[in-house]
């Protein structure tokens, strides 16, 4: 019974689900989009022989005696009510929606111009002299529906990231049962503690750890990381992954919503959810536009019916104009495309943007500070410099003796000698130095791995020069006895990243500072500095310190963002304006961070930063197009110039319109990100 009871948790927690939802959300989308196309073709082939039947276009092409006929207006107004009903359904429907929630906007707009437009002809036909604006009211209602088509399947499109990273995961899993033998379940039956089996080519069904076997994986999909990862016994593997050339067993670790591909997921859904300050700035501008078009309609039919000679026709086509072009279409798409795109843009490069907000926040960025350790630097010691004192041993000799020995010590420093070399001499008579090395036997001879500080204790000479330059750079030297005769010495260092000085001259390029934040001494700190060419550094810093030192910065008038990866980064990533995690590291850091990076690449620190300034040009671009069209055109539309011929008609006006529409989904599709 609790097995039963923990594998239905898993279910629930089904990563799958997502899949689930985000294809629901994709159906919907995907219908509504055909609902529209089939809308405008029906409308349109109804609107043609309207469109034939209208006294002025017959007039414009000189057919007037040959297209017309006795009855044809009811022909017209059949036809006209067809497209009314069934083509501007989706229009009367959000009206009633928009009212219903006390937010009018673009349907109610459109809706108001339809309804106008039809009624006002209906009763032109039937009850009063008067023009009638059905050929008006049914190319404005095709318009309108091959617009919301485009607008739909840009949306769709912006998206696609997200569905396509539900769909990463299999949708079965090969379970190693008791007696050794596979047995294929679904993939929401995976519960931790499983072992599974991974064939060559199959995607990875959970995050978990290599138990038995060894394989390149392809985590690119998942991480951004184009190149295999080697992976054997302890190493973690990611859902989502493809296996390479060799069969992998591996141990479940991680179902359901606690998998790097759902959170993943959760994060890119979070962060298309979340307000923008920009989108704020928008959906005001839509409402007051709104209000605007109102009001100008109303005040458009007034003074033309009542401070001028023009007839009721002539003002209620001015106003039905008005209403058209007033309509905030463009201005509703202007952000959320933009946001759409760059959300999925980021998602696809390895950048989780969790805050919104900040990651706008981060075009005004004045001083990035990095943490060293695993930032700026590898994060592991790896062998820099081999000394050789004699001609007795050449390098590669020196080194495979030293790392021999400190085969038996788990020292960090020990690691990264071992992990220099591919094979081992033998090691006899092992013993630790209490405090200042190792020392051991290796084909008969007495060897010793030591400190500088056993040297001095020992009356040992040092070569000061050679050492001093290398203390200088931060390394970390152990020195070499074989005989009780000093032979050589290994530098290791936390080597620099090759990104780090792209990363650092990119920064610059946008005039930011670039400050690292490092518990390392001064004269380590001041080397990475100097090879990076970093503004300013803290070094000797304490864990508690670290937001202190972001506050001191942001107190220079600076906005600032903190990159760091460890748990005692956290603190410092919550203070700063924008907090950048990296992905691999600590998930306290990862949850404090307003944006994550999956890589642990400093160059993403500056694209995700240039991402942020081109998302907000795009919004800026939108806004302006959208609010400066309607601003142009509502004078127009109005009759502001009619004295002097130039008139604005409905048809027209939606066109224009829509072609608004169009040039602001085209704007935020040109979105690209530079790295």
């Amino acid at each position: 019974m609790e097995h039963e009871h923990h594998h239905d948790q898993n279910q629930k927690s089904d990563p799958q689900g997502h899949s689930k939802k985000e294809g629901d959300h994709s159906n919907h989308h995907a219908h509504m989009a055909q609902d529209f196309l089939k809308r405008f073709w029906i409308s349109t082939a109804l609107s043609l022989p309207i469109i034939a039947l209208s006294p002025m276009i017959q007039g414009l092409l000189g057919l007037r005696e040959s297209l017309s006929f006795q009855g044809d207006v009811y022909v017209s107004a059949l036809l006209s009510s067809i497209v009314f009903f069934y083509g501007g359904w989706p229009f009367l429907k959000g009206l009633v929606n928009e009212l219903r929630n006390k937010k009018p906007g673009m349907m109610t707009l459109i809706a108001i111009a339809i309804t106008t437009a039809y009624a006002y002809s209906m009763l032109v036909v039937f009850a009063v002299e008067g023009k009638i604006f059905f050929w008006e009211l049914v190319t404005l209602v095709d318009i309108m529906l091959i617009g919301h088509y485009i607008e739909m399947k840009s949306v769709m499109s912006a998206s696609k990231a997200l569905e396509e990273l539900a769909k990463l995961m299999p949708s079965e899993a090969h379970l190693i049962q008791e007696d050794g033998s596979t047995r294929d379940i679904a993939l929401e039956e995976l519960k931790k503690g499983d072992r599974v089996l991974i064939k060559p080519g199959e995607k990875i069904p959970a995050d978990g750890f290599v138990v038995k076997g060894k394989s390149s994986v392809d985590e690119s999909l998942m991480t951004g990381e184009s190149k295999p990862v080697n992976k054997s016994e302890e190493d973690e593997v990611i859902g989502g992954s493809i296996n390479g050339e060799g069969s992998l067993t591996i141990e479940i670790n991680k179902t359901g919503e606690d998998s790097f591909l759902s959170q993943v997921i959760d994060l890119v859904k979070q962060a298309q959810d979340s307000k923008s300050r920009t989108q704020d700035l928008a959906n005001r501008a839509a409402f007051w536009l709104t209000i605007i078009a109102l009001g100008a309609g109303a005040i458009t039919f007034f003074v033309w019916t009542f401070l001028t000679s023009q007839d009721f026709v002539f003002a209620l086509e001015r106003t039905v104009t008005v209403m058209v072009i007033a309509c905030p279409h463009a201005l509703g798409l202007a952000v959320p495309l933009v946001v759409a795109v760059s959300t999925n843009l980021a998602a696809k490069n390895g950048f989780l943007i969790r805050n919104r907000t900040a990651f706008e926040d981060s075009r005004n960025l004045g001083a990035v500070i990095f943490d060293k350790t695993g930032t700026l630097t590898k994060g592991v010691f790896e062998v820099t410099e081999i000394l050789n004192f004699t001609d007795e041993y050449d390098k590669e000799r020196l080194l495979k003796i030293t790392a021999s020995l400190e085969q038996n010590s788990e020292h960090p420093i020990a690691q990264g000698i071992v992990n220099s070399v591919d094979s081992f001499f033998e090691v006899n008579d092992f013993n630790s130095i209490a405090g200042k090395g190792i020392e051991g036997t290796i084909d008969g001879l007495s060897v010793k791995v030591v400190s500088p500080g056993y040297l001095r204790e020992n009356d040992i000479e040092l070569p000061d020069d050679q050492y001093q330059q290398l203390s200088e750079q931060g390394k970390t030297i152990v020195f070499v006895i074989i005989e009780d005769k000093l032979h050589g010495a290994i530098a290791l260092g936390d080597t620099i990243r090759e990104d780090s000085k792209v990363a650092i001259k990119q920064l610059h390029e946008m005039g930011i500072e670039c400050i690292m934040l490092t518990g390392d001494n001064k004269q380590t700190a001041a080397y990475v500095a100097k090879e990076l060419g970093l503004d300013d550094f803290f070094a000797e810093v304490l864990p508690n310190e670290k937001a202190d030192k972001v506050k001191e910065v942001q107190q220079r008038g600076l906005k600032v963002a903190m990159t760091g990866d460890g748990v005692n980064d956290a603190p410092a990533l919550a203070q700063a304006d924008v907090g950048i995690a990296i992905g691999t590291g600590s998930d306290v850091a990862v949850e404090t961070g307003d944006i994550i990076l999956t890589q642990s690449n400093p160059k993403d620190v500056a694209a995700v930063i240039a991402l942020a300034k081109s998302t907000y040009k795009k919004m800026v671009q939108n806004l302006f197009w959208a609010t400066g069209y309607n601003a142009a055109a509502i004078p127009l539309a109005a009759g502001v110039l009619f004295s002097y011929g130039i008139i604005l008609n409905p048809a027209l006006g939606a066109g224009l319109m829509s072609i608004s529409t169009v040039v602001v989904a085209i704007n935020a599709r040109l979105l690209k990100i530079d790295r």
